[in-house]
């Protein structure tokens, strides 16, 4: 760790990362705050953190308020903020917010978070960067529902609808027929613009019954990638995970490879720092398409971290710090199994 690089981090989020983050920054013998709203106050990472500061009463409000979290950094003499996952983790004005307030944000630049949160800008770095991605269309809004049916045609039944900025299994459609569409595309763009104030919608190759293998990413400040193999997350209840395996149980060594160098090809194109996920499809017949990019360390961090041996989250902090990445791809290796419900 350089010495002198980050002296205290303020830690956005509460509960079990916040936890996790606390402990990475003792190890690292970094000053770390938690904070709180008034619910909140006699929770967990409030006792165990340094320093604890009460953003406001209402219960997930001072959590999602960037200028709050921001000022309290500035308050507290915290010179890098961790984000944690949910709330504002992938949040671009949040990114940039703290960017121009001259505070470190643990995790990538905010421009990485604008392009890779928008799913068709993101399709498109991929697609030009010959990344495989699922047969699919530009944003539909502009057109009509008829041209939208010849597509879903041409594309071929069953197809999905997808919010472009959408995450967390909202925003999503599948549609088994052309009598299914019309309805499916108003209620896809209603739930987008509520969730995501965006509404453009975009269509796929709804890939049946694929395995959903995402490959854990991290990288320095210097162009050095490297990835940290895979996990497994392909049961699901409506779009969202609910066990992880890491690594995938069924995938070969031959296949592991040529996923794991797509995956730091796909970072590599967006020149992406810090720790991400570059989440694939895989069917039947081995063929993987690229589907997302998480801006961020994900819940199911800790298997990979169990696997690998290797601290994400301390390596978060290293990396934001300035450090070089000092792993080489051919050092990492998956041992035993890890699994995380």
């Amino acid at each position: 760790m350089q010495q002198g690089a980050i002296h205290k981090i303020l830690i956005a989020n509460r509960g079990e990362i916040a936890i996790r983050i606390v402990r990475a920054c003792k190890d690292l013998h970094i000053a770390n705050v938690a904070i709180y709203t008034k619910p909140d106050a006699e929770c967990l990472h409030v006792k165990v953190a340094d320093e604890a500061y009460c953003v406001g009463d209402e219960p997930l409000k001072g959590y999602l308020d960037p200028a709050k979290i921001i000022e309290t950094a500035k308050q507290c003499g915290a010179d890098a903020i961790h984000p944690g996952y949910g709330f504002l983790s992938e949040n671009y004005d949040f990114a940039k917010a703290v960017e121009d307030a001259g505070l470190i944000l643990i995790g990538p630049k905010s421009d990485i978070i604008l392009k890779m949160g928008n799913k068709n800008i993101a399709r498109s770095l991929m697609k030009e960067n010959g990344i495989p991605v699922v047969p699919g269309t530009e944003p539909l809004n502009k057109e009509s529902m008829d041209t939208i049916k010849t597509l879903a045609r041409r594309i071929g039944y069953p197809v999905i609808l997808k919010s472009s900025g959408g995450g967390g299994g909202r925003g999503i459609r599948e549609v088994w027929s052309e009598d299914e569409l019309e309805d499916n595309f108003e209620s896809c763009k209603r739930e987008a613009k509520a969730f995501f104030n965006n509404d453009e919608v975009f269509m796929e190759k709804l890939i049946e019954k694929p395995r959903h293998i995402e490959f854990q990413i991290l990288g320095d400040n210097y162009g050095n990638i490297i990835h940290l193999c895979e996990r497994d997350c392909s049961i699901q209840r409506r779009h969202q995970k609910v066990i992880e395996i890491a690594p995938c149980p069924t995938i070969s060594e031959d296949l592991r490879k040529r996923m794991g160098v797509a995956a730091v090809a796909a970072a590599k194109a967006v020149g992406y720092t810090n720790a991400g996920t570059i989440e694939f499809l895989l069917d039947d017949y081995n063929n993987f398409y690229f589907m997302e990019m998480n801006t961020r360390i994900q819940v199911e961090h800790g298997i990979t971290e169990e696997v690998t041996g290797i601290d994400l989250i301390g390596r978060q902090i290293r990396i934001a710090s300035g450090e070089i990445l000092d792993i080489k791809q051919s050092e990492v290796k998956p041992r035993g199994v890890a699994i995380e419900a």
